[in-house]
C-alpha cells in the first residue's frame, strides 16, 4: 500500500483515507473479473454500426446498409461516409474529428498490445480521416456538417429511409471556426502517426492536409458557433472557445512533424491561447487535460524542460480527479462513477480515465509520482482509478449492469438509437417515414437490432438509470464516448 499512497498521519480526514483505502482495495475483493478483450472487440465493432456511406463488403454490423450516398451533393462536393455521432443521423464534424483524434491517441500508445483488434481499430480511424480528408479538399474551406439537426431530430427514421434535409455547413475565410479546424488538423496530425510506417504515402497525405487546415485555423480565427450558430448550437456549440483546439493542433503537428515552428508556437502561445485554464476538463469541447498530458510525455522523457509549465498542469489535472481530493467540478457517485454534471456523462468517465492511464504510463517510465497535497499519487494509484471506471461501466456497479450492449448478462435494451431501434432493412424492406417511426421510439420493447459495443449517457449522480429511449442523456451511445475507451480497453486487456 505505501507504494501507492502516502498518507501524513493525523492530517488527512477519515473520509478521505476510506476513499482511498477502497481504492486500493485488490479488484477480485471488490469486484468480478471482466473479459477485457471482448469488451475491446466489441468497443470497435461499435463504429461499424455509426457508419454512414457505402458500407464495405467486409462490414460485421450487417444490420446496417447503405445511407446518406449523395451527401455533400447540393454543394457541388462529395461528403459521403464518415460517422453519425451518436443516434441521430447527422454528420457532425467537431466530435467526429475529436472520436478520429482519440482513436488515434488510443493506437499510438496502446496498438501493440491490441492483438487482432489492432487492425479493426486502424480500419475505424481510416474510415474518419477518409471522410475528414473529403471535407478538408477545397483550400481554406472546411466542411463542418451534413444534414439539418432540427429537421433530423424531428423524425425517427433510419439512416438507410432518411429523407431530412441534407444541408452542407461549412467555414472559411469570412466565416471562420478556428475550434472544428483546429480539432480536424489534430485528428488529420495523430492519424499521420498511426499509418507512418503501415501506409507512408497516406500518411504524408494526412499531415501535409494537416499543416494545410492548421494555418487556416490559425489565420482565420474565430469560433464556428459564432459563425454557424443556428446549425451548430445547442448540439455541439464550441462553449469553451477556440484558443485550446489551436494549441491541441499545435501540440500533434509538433508530435507528428517533430518541426521547430510548431514547438515555437506552443511556447509562444501558452499564456495567450489559455494552456493553463480548466485543467480538468476533456472532451470534444475542451482540451486543456489532453494538451498538458500530451506535452508532458516529452518533459518526463527529460526531452522539453521547457515546457515544465504543462507537466504542473497535467500534475494539477490528476489531484482534481482523485476521489477525496477531488475539484467541485468532478464528483463521484456513491458507486465510484466519476460524475460531471450535463448530459452524458460517460463521456467525461472514458476521456478523464482515457488522461489518468496515459499519464500513469509516462510517469511509470520516468520513474516518478505526482503530489497531492498529503497524498503521493504513483502511476499504480492512477492505473487503479482508470481500472475501476472502466470496470463499472462494464457492470461492477450498484445495479450490476453493463453499460456496454451486448456485454454481459444484462445492459441497455432500449438505447436512443434511431437504427438500432427500428426494424432493420433486411426484416422490414419498406420505407418507414419520418413521423411512422414514432411508434418505435415510444415503444417499451427491446431495440431489435443490437448495437453491438455502443457505450451509453450512463446512470444518473446517483446510479440510476433509466433504461428508456426518450431519456437521451443517459440512454444514447456516442462515438467519443466509446473512442478513449477503445484505449483503456486495450490496456486492461493485456495488463487485467
Amino acid at each position: 500500500m505505501a507504494r501507492n499512497v502516502l498518507f501524513v498521519p493525523g492530517s488527512v480526514p477519515a473520509f478521505r483515507v476510506l476513499a482511498f483505502i477502497l481504492l486500493l482495495l485488490p479488484l477480485h475483493a471488490i469486484a468480478g473479473r471482466h473479459d477485457y478483450r471482448d469488451a475491446l472487440r466489441k468497443s470497435i465493432l461499435f463504429f461499424e454500426g455509426q457508419r454512414s456511406g457505402k458500407l464495405p463488403p467486409d462490414q460485421r454490423v450487417r444490420w446496417r446498409k447503405d445511407s446518406a450516398l449523395h451527401d455533400g451533393a447540393t454543394a457541388g462536393v462529395d461528403l459521403t461516409g464518415g460517422y453519425y455521432d451518436a443516434g441521430d443521423n447527422i454528420k457532425f464534424g467537431f466530435p467526429m474529428a475529436f472520436t478520429t483524434t482519440l482513436l488515434s491517441w488510443s493506437v499510438i500508445d496502446f496498438g501493440r498490445i491490441m492483438g487482432p483488434e489492432l487492425g479493426n481499430a486502424v480500419r475505424a480511424i481510416k474510415w474518419g480521416t477518409d471522410y475528414l480528408l473529403k471535407a478538408t479538399a477545397v483550400p481554406d474551406v472546411v466542411y463542418v456538417q451534413v444534414g439539418d439537426a432540427y429537421s433530423d431530430h424531428n423524425c425517427w427514421e433510419r439512416p438507410e429511409d432518411m429523407d431530412t434535409l441534407r444541408t452542407v455547413y461549412k467555414i472559411d475565410r469570412d466565416h471562420p471556426g478556428s475550434d472544428v479546424a483546429g480539432e480536424t488538423a489534430a485528428a488529420l496530425a495523430a492519424a499521420s502517426i498511426v499509418f507512418r510506417s503501415r501506409d507512408p504515402a497516406y500518411s504524408r497525405l494526412l499531415l501535409d492536409r494537416a499543416v494545410r487546415v492548421f494555418e487556416f485555423a490559425d489565420k482565420h480565427r474565430g469560433a464556428y458557433s459564432s459563425s454557424l450558430r443556428r446549425a451548430v448550437c445547442p448540439f455541439y456549440c464550441d462553449v469553451n472557445g477556440y484558443q485550446d483546439e489551436l494549441l491541441w493542433a499545435a501540440v500533434w503537428l509538433h508530435k507528428a512533424s517533430r518541426r521547430r515552428e510548431y514547438r515555437e508556437y506552443i511556447a509562444k502561445n501558452e499564456v495567450i491561447l489559455r494552456a493553463g485554464d480548466t485543467i480538468n476538463e476533456f472532451g470534444w469541447d475542451n482540451k486543456h487535460a489532453g494538451i498538458n498530458v500530451l506535452i508532458s510525455k516529452e518533459v518526463l522523457r527529460g526531452r522539453a524542460d521547457y515546457f515544465q509549465s504543462f507537466q504542473r498542469n497535467a500534475d494539477g489535472f490528476i489531484c482534481s480527479v482523485l476521489p477525496g481530493v477531488s475539484h467541485p467540478q468532478i464528483q463521484y457517485s456513491p458507486g465510484g462513477l466519476i460524475f460531471k454534471a450535463g448530459g452524458s456523462n460517460m463521456q467525461h468517465v472514458t476521456s478523464l480515465s482515457f488522461l489518468l492511464l496515459a499519464y500513469s504510463n509516462y510517469l511509470s517510465h520516468a520513474n516518478k509520482a505526482v503530489p497531492c497535497g498529503e497524498i503521493l499519487a504513483s502511476p499504480a494509484l492512477l492505473k487503479r482509478l482508470a481500472k475501476q471506471q472502466v470496470d463499472y461501466i462494464l457492470g461492477d456497479n450498484p445495479l450490476g449492469m453493463s453499460y456496454m450492449v451486448g456485454y454481459g448478462a444484462r445492459y441497455p435494451q432500449r438505447i436512443h438509437h434511431r437504427g438500432s431501434s427500428l426494424p432493420s432493412v433486411k426484416t422490414h424492406p419498406a420505407h418507414i417515414g419520418c413521423k411512422t417511426g414514432s411508434r418505435y421510439f415510444l415503444s417499451p420493447n427491446p431495440n431489435p437490432n443490437l448495437l453491438v459495443g455502443a457505450v451509453v449517457g450512463g446512470p444518473n449522480s446517483s446510479d440510476a438509470f433509466p433504461d428508456s429511449r426518450p431519456f437521451f442523456q443517459e440512454s444514447e451511445p456516442t462515438t467519443y464516448i466509446n473512442a478513449p475507451l477503445v484505449g483503456l480497453l486495450a490496456f486492461f486487456s493485456a495488463h487485467p
